[in-house]
């Protein structure tokens, strides 16, 4: 899915570990900004005990640098990233759709990183009469409009 997609770098280096460590987790479908990368450490895993047996992470600010910290550590988990939606499509049940105007911070697989960013138009697009049957795989960046 990500092979040759490059990712983007944290939006703000200098906030890079300021933001809460409990957010979401995955969904939405859209994102706006990526705020940090994250690898989990777990010592009943292997990782170093820094928490006195709690897991823990450590918040890096490339794909790359965060990337290369869980191939070189033992007990970790591959990086996530921490995104920002300004707004985004909350799936309550499979195929019911609700389009939330909020903004919330969410953990995301890396690999959802290369669907394309939100723009103004991505979620109107998603809801018009008219979208494709495909519009799911659109915004996975699976597929292109016909």
């Amino acid at each position: 899915m990500d092979q040759g997609h490059t990712y983007p770098d944290a939006q703000d280096p200098e906030r890079v570990g300021a933001y809460p460590a409990v957010v979401k987790a995955g969904g939405g479908y859209v994102w706006d900004e990526v705020l940090e990368y994250r690898v989990w450490c777990f010592p009943r895993l292997g990782a170093e005990d820094l928490e006195d047996g709690s897991d823990y992470y450590y918040v890096i600010d490339t794909k790359k640098d965060a990337l290369c910290f869980s191939e070189e550590n033992e007990g970790v988990k591959v990086p996530l990233a921490l995104v920002l939606q300004r707004e985004y499509i909350d799936e309550p049940e499979q195929g019911q759709y609700i389009h939330r105007k909020e903004e919330r911070l969410t953990e995301w697989h890396v690999a959802f990183l290369s669907r394309p960013r939100r723009t103004a138009r991505t979620i109107p697009d998603f809801f018009a009469p008219d979208a494709p049957a495909n519009r799911l795989e659109i915004l996975r960046g699976q597929a292109g409009l016909e």
